[in-house]
């Protein structure tokens, strides 16, 4: 499976190409394409020295280069490059491409971590991502609270839960499978698309408690 990664330069674009490698073909995307390929080199370096045995790749180019060829396209974003991106991007990907929306709508201020649909009454992510998406129901949400810092490191042992939202379960269920491939986590379904918000909001709520009690690079885990 072809797997792009929308802003993959970025700690979560390492640390899902690092660790989704063994089994499938990575696409890192950037704005620059020369970026992309350097980020790329470096990401399958450190994965040949991690792992055995890598039965992927991982490859750089444009964001719209990647976009037309995943199988699965990972939006690694900021909230307010979401209509921008998704305008552009996503009427170029495949019928059955399915596209994974981690994007979190936050800001910081002096009371700590804002949700913004709350604070300035603006559409959450998942309502943005869907307005372009050819198939609504290939859209899933998911990846919200994993910490960035860990993943990024294929050293560290990760455990936390992961939040899943999505309309066609045949499409949360390739993402649920690919969660269980990253040793730790696990896929919690929270319901349809709509509910999506949920699993947003839990980003500000995680990261305050994380400051306010000197944690460091919390996850989310359901006992």
């Amino acid at each position: 499976m072809k797997i792009g990664i929308v802003g993959g330069t970025g700690g979560m674009g390492k640390g899902f190409a690092v660790r989704w490698c063994v089994n499938h073909d990575i696409l890192i995307g950037s704005r620059d394409a020369k970026r992309a390929a350097n980020s790329a080199k470096e990401y399958e370096n450190l994965a040949k020295e991690v792992h055995v045995q890598i039965n992927g790749s991982i490859k750089g180019n444009d964001n719209d280069s990647i976009a037309k060829e995943s199988d699965v396209l990972i939006l690694s974003i900021q909230y307010e490059n979401t209509e921008s991106a998704c305008s552009q991007l996503l009427p170029q990907i495949k019928d059955s491409c399915i596209v994974v929306s981690p994007i979190v709508p936050m800001t910081k201020t002096d009371r700590g971590f804002e949700f913004i649909p709350l604070k300035e009454n603006k559409p959450y992510s998942f309502q943005i991502v869907e307005k372009y998406m050819k198939d609504k129901s290939k859209l899933v949400s998911a990846f919200h609270v994993i910490s960035e810092k860990k993943l990024a490191d294929p050293t560290i042992s990760l455990d936390c839960d992961i939040f899943v939202c999505g309309d066609d379960m045949d499409a949360v269920n390739v993402i649920n499978g690919l969660i269980k491939e990253i040793k730790g986590l696990r896929p919690i379904y929270l319901g349809q698309g709509a509910l999506s918000y949920f699993a947003e909001m839990a980003t500000p709520l995680l990261l305050n408690a994380m400051i306010k009690n000197n944690l460091k690079n919390p996850g989310i885990k359901i006992a």
